[in-house]
């Protein structure tokens, strides 16, 4: 008996244990989003006090949201025993320097065998949270980038340099000047990526959970329905208009597919699409959330800070091209709902949109306010505070006219105990969001730390310019081979980084050579970078928002990866058309950015029809290589062949037309003959 009772209290006490450290990682989270609110609104800090303290509470979250051993087993003692160890670490990697910030300035150059102890367990503790937060692709490329600087003849391994090419090599360094670069300066762990995370990133990520919790996400998404249902193709071309939407909330592809996709998968598959093609569609809408302005799942943010182009401009010159994206897989849908004789959905099934506006039409103004501010030219961080404090206002009031005034004429009473469990839930709420917008933020900012590491290195060693030296020889001077090039180093980065640890890596890596070496401009080489960086969310084997779609479309990954990347074509030609035709981002007369626009989705039209064989009717094989050439004439940097190629697509979808009506008279006249 007195077994048994000792067995019945192992899972009271796993149970108890597990609500303490569920209870732990909400205090933490909740933490740590009002301390990013207090320092974005009410009281800036300096750079170490604010990256160093956002860096310890992220930290903190990424060990206790993921244990050593994966989430699929128990910590046990052993797993509990190493997180303690990394827990400690993360208090160390922030407290030290919030103690001792003024005494570690005074010793810049001369440091103590303290400072490099704590920067040595500082370092690993920054790896290890990477690798349960992002994975272990980033970890291994930051702890590489560390060998890496080790390596050479005054370096602390000599020997490893023998293994490196000539273009590669260096003198090396010892342990006191890599930690010294990594952790108490400003080029590494807590340079540019993490600050841009610790201000602009987190309180955007935490302005999207709350719009995310009052309800924005379905209010656009039946916004989208309302406007297309009713076309061919209707809840594709919604998932695309959703997903454009989602992009100025969430900040993650596979964010955007898991959310907007829960509704328009289902409703696609049941209009007639194939499943892997309704995971393929809204995988690439999800994808082009991630360069839809203003937020561009934080792109904008790194965009602005690297090259110095102020953040409004950056979200101005990004419009179009994302909307050329857009139109470009809205076009994919309509012309496979036009092959397989797609009709719209019935009026009945459909949201009104007097009614969706009548019940959503406060979220828009967050984002108005958003808008308006950054306008204003406040600073983004700043923005972002006053954006989430419009949201909790709105939510707030909304809530309080409905209790008050609304729930009364319906028989509710407003008593004592329905204010306080109106209060109770307003009260979890708030939590909620505290709580989701941290935890949305944790892999983001861990991504950027390690990117940190790794910009740190390259800085150290003048990889970057070694970089661009074999870019520049491997390419043979010419701009077209050394995009290529860019797009391939993306993809290959893509399968084991983030987009926006990619994107870092990348142009550290590539963009001096693309800018000095090749002359494409500064924000032109950064648009691309990242841009191409996006492309690793949908191209097989690595398709990790395809892969989400196709989890809720129930068909096979690879698939739906491959549809995925058909239809997100426009992450390619896009990217080219910046460089050849730069008028559409440098700016220029207006004739000339007007004719630039035109062509270019006049070409990427023309590109989606090619590949799907169809427009208004079947095509042949002849038009279609004719058009595919005159693509390539659109994009070539002289007037008159963009101008010949123009035509010829003009005149190659002017004769499908011609086609279409013809077949069509011949099937109304078929029945009289017979």
């Amino acid at each position: 008996m007195k077994k048994d009772n000792k067995n019945a209290e192992i899972p009271y006490t796993a149970a108890r244990r597990s609500k303490l450290l569920i209870s732990f990682i909400t205090l933490t989270a909740v933490g740590l989003s009002i301390f990013q609110l207090y320092s974005a609104g009410i009281q800036p800090l300096g750079l170490f006090y604010q990256r160093s303290i956002h860096l310890m509470l992220i930290m903190l979250l990424a060990i206790l949201i993921f244990p050593a051993f994966g989430s699929n087993r128990k910590r046990g003692y052993l797993g509990w025993s190493i997180d303690c160890l990394f827990l400690t670490g993360s208090l160390m990697t922030g407290g030290y320097l919030l103690f001792y910030l003024d005494d570690i300035f005074l010793r810049a150059g001369f440091w103590s065998q303290t400072d490099i102890l704590v920067g040595c367990i500082a370092t690993v503790t920054v790896l290890e949270a990477s690798r349960r937060a992002v994975g272990l692709g980033m970890t291994t490329i930051g702890a590489v980038a560390i060998l890496y600087a080790f390596a050479g003849p005054r370096g602390e391994l000599p020997w490893l340099g023998q293994f490196l090419p000539g273009i590669l090599e260096h003198r090396g360094y010892n342990i006191d000047r890599v930690v010294g670069q990594l952790y108490l300066g400003q080029e590494g762990i807590f340079g540019l990526p993490l600050g841009v995370a610790a201000t602009y990133i987190f309180i955007f990520v935490l302005f999207g959970a709350f719009l995310e919790i009052t309800g924005a996400g379905k209010f656009f998404i039946d916004l989208a329905y309302a406007a297309t249902g009713r076309q061919r193709g209707g809840p594709a071309k919604a998932a695309v208009i959703a997903s454009a939407g989602m992009g100025s909330i969430s900040g993650s592809a596979i964010a955007n597919v898991v959310t907007t996709g829960a509704f328009t998968i289902p409703l696609m598959k049941r209009l007639g699409y194939k499943p892997h093609q309704t995971g393929g569609i809204e995988a690439a809408a999800s994808t082009g959330g991630q360069i839809m302005p203003p937020l561009m799942g934080a792109g904008a943010f790194l965009i602005a800070e690297y090259t110095g182009v102020p953040y409004l401009e950056v979200v101005k010159v990004s419009v179009l091209p994302a909307i050329m994206y857009f139109a470009t897989v809205y076009l994919f849908v309509h012309i496979i709902a036009l092959k397989q004789g797609m009709q719209g959905m019935p009026r009945s099934q459909l949201p009104k949109v007097r009614e969706v506006m009548n019940e959503g039409w406060h979220f828009l103004l967050p984002l108005g306010v958003l808008v308006w501010l950054l306008v204003m030219h406040m600073s983004p961080m700043r923005v972002g505070f006053y954006a989430v404090i419009t949201i909790l206002a709105v939510a707030v009031s909304r809530y309080a006219v409905w209790f008050l005034f609304i729930a009364p004429r319906q028989g509710q009473m407003v008593t004592l105990t329905s204010l306080s469990t109106m209060l109770w839930a307003g009260w979890k709420k708030l939590v909620q969001g505290l709580e989701l917008g941290a935890r949305n933020a944790v892999s983001v900012s861990m991504a950027c730390a390690v990117a940190g590491i790794i910009v740190g290195i390259v800085g150290l060693t003048g990889l970057g310019l070694k970089f661009s030296s074999m870019m520049l020889a491997f390419s043979g001077g010419n701009l077209l081979l050394a995009l290529v090039m860019v797009l391939l180093a993306s993809l290959v980065l893509g399968m084991g980084l983030p987009v926006t640890a990619s994107y870092i890596v990348l142009i550290v890596l590539v963009g001096p050579a693309l800018t000095a070496e090749f002359g494409v401009p500064l924000l032109i080489a950064h648009l691309v970078v990242f841009w191409y960086s996006q492309d690793s969310n949908v191209t097989p084997p690595i398709a990790l928002a395809g892969f989400a779609g196709a989890a809720i479309a129930g068909s096979k990954p690879m698939e739906t990866g491959f549809q995925a990347w058909k239809f997100a074509k426009g992450l390619y030609l896009i990217p080219l058309f910046m460089v050849f035709n730069p008028e559409i981002i440098m700016g220029g007369p207006w004739q000339l950015v007007a004719w630039n626009g035109v062509i270019g989705i006049l070409a990427l039209a023309a590109f989606a029809a090619a590949l799907e064989g169809y427009l208004f009717t079947r095509m042949s094989w002849l038009l279609r290589v004719s058009i595919t050439v005159a693509i390539v004439a659109v994009f070539w940097p002289d007037f008159l062949v963009e101008a010949i190629g123009a035509a010829v697509i003009v005149l190659a979808i002017a004769s499908n037309w011609m086609a279409s009506r013809k077949k069509r008279g011949c099937e109304i006249k078929a029945p009289v003959n017979v």
